[in-house]
Formats: structure tokens, sequence, C-alpha cells
């Protein structure tokens, strides 16, 4: 696929390991911070290389052609308001946030369900953009590249414009995985219970290794 502009919002795991798969195959990388010269920044440029560069938010999504949410749920609305909604319009944003609450002692709960999801207030909070929920089912560590005895995983995928599912499956593949498309972005309220699922195993097995698999004949 053609070398593209990649804006990607927040400095967390997930956006790291995002942002070195996209680097690494020629993409030009740009994060959004609210500390660009910070220390945090300057370490997660030197992880990433390439020529990744980091600026504020809305610098970061007016850089990007494709544009990823890595944010803590927490902090993804305060993110989207900082970076602008005119710097989204038209652009491909993929979603790989999962709404989830935090408390002590207990496994992460979803903080929207049944009725709605996260990648619904994102399209929701972000009308001009073309929302993509994907990369939420799997744990950052094998986010590209994944590799399993059993064959390679799927992604599942969802969002409300065909085009930008193209996209995003070219991503997609290029980062070795298999798409599967479950339709609109209100699909989300299937893919992040799923992420719950992935949580809830890895605290039973104690291993964060495992995928998972359509399979169909």
């Amino acid at each position: 696929m053609k070398s593209m502009k990649i804006g990607i919002l927040g400095t967390g795991d997930v956006g790291r390991a995002l942002a070195i798969g996209f680097a690494g195959l020629g993409h030009q990388v740009k994060f959004g911070t609210r500390e660009p010269g910070g220390a945090k920044a300057k370490e997660l440029l030197a992880k990433v290389e390439h020529g990744a560069t980091a600026g504020t938010f809305a610098e970061a999504a007016a850089f990007g052609e494709v544009i990823v949410l890595a944010t803590l749920w927490s902090g993804t609305e305060s993110a989207i308001k900082l970076t602008g909604p005119a710097n989204f319009k038209g652009k491909v944003v993929i979603d790989a946030t999962n709404p989830l609450i935090f408390a002590p002692n207990k496994p992460p709960a979803l903080a929207l369900g049944h009725t709605d999801s996260g990648g619904e207030q994102v399209q929701r909070w972000l009308p001009g953009a073309r929302v993509v929920k994907a990369f939420n089912i799997v744990g950052n560590a094998h986010m590209v590249n994944p590799s399993f005895p059993g064959g390679p995983p799927d992604m599942f995928i969802a969002g409300n414009d065909t085009e930008a599912k193209k996209v995003v499956t070219e991503i997609l593949t290029a980062f070795g995985w298999p798409t599967i498309d479950v339709g609109g972005i209100e699909g989300a309220r299937l893919l992040e219970p799923m992420c719950i699922l992935w949580v809830g195993y890895a605290l039973a097995s104690g291993t964060w290794n495992h995928a998972f698999k359509l399979l169909r004949k």
C-alpha cells in the first residue's frame, strides 16, 4: 500500500505498538499529546524511530490522512475536544479504544453496552469523520504481525463507511491480519465486550498471549 501520513492520538502502549507498525512500513507518524516536548514523548519517539514526530492533538490530526484514537476511554472525549472536530473531517478514524471502567480490586467493566457503544459515541462526537472500530480485541503486543501456533487470528472491524473500511482492511493486511467486517458502527456493541472476554481469559489463565479467530467452511 502507498505511504500515508498517520496521526496517532495517545502515547500509551497501544499508540506505541501501532506507531512502530506504521513506521516500519514506511508511513509517516505524528503523535498527538498534551506535552509534545515532554520526556514521555521524547522517549516514545526514540522507540518508534523512522522519523516519527510529536505535536499537539490538533497538529497530529491535521497531519494525518488516517487518524488513530489510542487514548484511554476516560480521556477520549477530552482529546477529541482538544483536537477540534474540524481536524477529523472527511478522514478515516481508527477507533482502538474500549469504554472501560476500572474499580479497585475488580476486573474492568464496560461503561457502555447493549444499546450503545464507544465506537458509536466516537462517531457522534465526530459526525464528519469516517470511524472504523478496530484493534480493540487484542493486546498491544500482538497488534502488529500476530503469530500464534494455530495461524493468524482475525481482526473484527465495524464502521459505516465502506471505503474507510477498505483502507483499514489494507492496513490490517499489511500488519498480518485477516479482517472480518461485522457491518455498521453499531457492531462495536459486540466488539467492545470481546475486549472484556479477552481480559477475563487473561486474568483466569495468567497469560495475555491469545486472540480470536472465526472458523468457517
